[in-house]
């Protein structure tokens, strides 16, 4: 018989904003895969606002996976977002190794930083502890800042050639990293992806820069990549398939007037996943 397959999903809940898990639970679903949602933090709104409710979930995460535990619940695919802290690194990393077989797809999304910095919960431990996580993985999503700071490559806003992407990617893959997708990369023109498979073949996929930038796109890319990959489907269709979709749904979103901070509205085109 046929049998759905099943995605847990590792993130934030934010009530508003279109990020973290509220854009993977719908994303994934349309993508036919069931999605398991294992909250790291509950928001009210995501952190880009000015005001926001707050709750953290760490201390609660081990006790919801071990209802999980005994159900005999495993996953074809676990796919990880933003951890805040070292702890939840290191919940992460059992739940991995608790849930996952050699059938089992793991995407992790590093969400460390942006534009050349960490973000403001990163510190070198976090970092250090997030490089031990990766070769867990077998997709890694990092942006150009992450990439650079997993591979230990000094930033620049220029890094966007072929031949340096190579390297960053080449040092990921050393240590330990199988498949990697470095995003966001921005030539001011473009928006590209430069994809490196475990078996050494590489490309840098290109998009017109489709508007202003907006909150989510990463998690509305990196929950693509994650249900396509535990739908078997080959990682550079995949990846076009996910930059397409996020470059329509910002042109959709700059011509509906929806501001920057309340992400895309993928609801509008969500048809075309399914």
């Amino acid at each position: 018989m046929k049998r759905q397959k099943k995605m847990a999903v590792i993130n934030d809940f934010s009530g508003f904003g279109r990020c973290s898990l509220t854009v993977s639970l719908p994303i994934i679903s349309a993508m036919k895969i069931e999605c398991c949602a294992l909250p790291t933090a509950v928001f009210s709104n995501h952190t880009g606002y000015s005001d926001y409710y707050f709750d953290d979930y760490t201390d609660k995460m081990q006790i919801y996976y071990s209802k999980w535990q005994k159900l005999g619940l495993r996953f074809d695919g676990i796919y990880t977002g933003f951890l805040g802290s070292v702890r939840q690194i290191q919940i992460v990393t059992d739940f991995i190794k608790h849930f996952s077989n050699k059938n089992t797809t793991v995407i992790i999304d590093t969400v460390m930083g942006d534009n050349g910095c960490t973000y403001a919960t990163y510190n070198d431990e976090l970092c250090q502890r997030m490089k031990d996580l990766v070769p867990l993985a077998d997709i890694i999503t990092p942006n150009i800042t992450e990439a650079c700071i997993l591979s230990g490559t000094p930033y620049s806003e220029n890094i966007s050639d072929e031949h340096s992407l190579l390297e960053i990617a080449q040092k990921l893959h050393s240590i330990g990293c199988k498949n990697i997708i470095i995003t966001g990369i921005n030539d001011g023109k473009h928006i590209s992806n430069f994809v490196y498979e475990n078996s050494g073949k590489y490309c840098l996929l290109k998009n017109d820069n489709a508007g202003q930038q907006r909150a989510g796109t990463g998690d509305v890319f990196a929950s693509i990549i994650a249900a396509d990959a535990v739908n078997g489907t080959d990682l550079i269709t995949s990846v076009k398939k996910a930059a397409d979709f996020v470059s329509r749904a910002i042109k959709l979103s700059d011509d509906m007037n929806i501001p920057s901070q309340e992400g895309v509205c993928f609801e509008e085109i969500l048809n075309i996943l399914m």
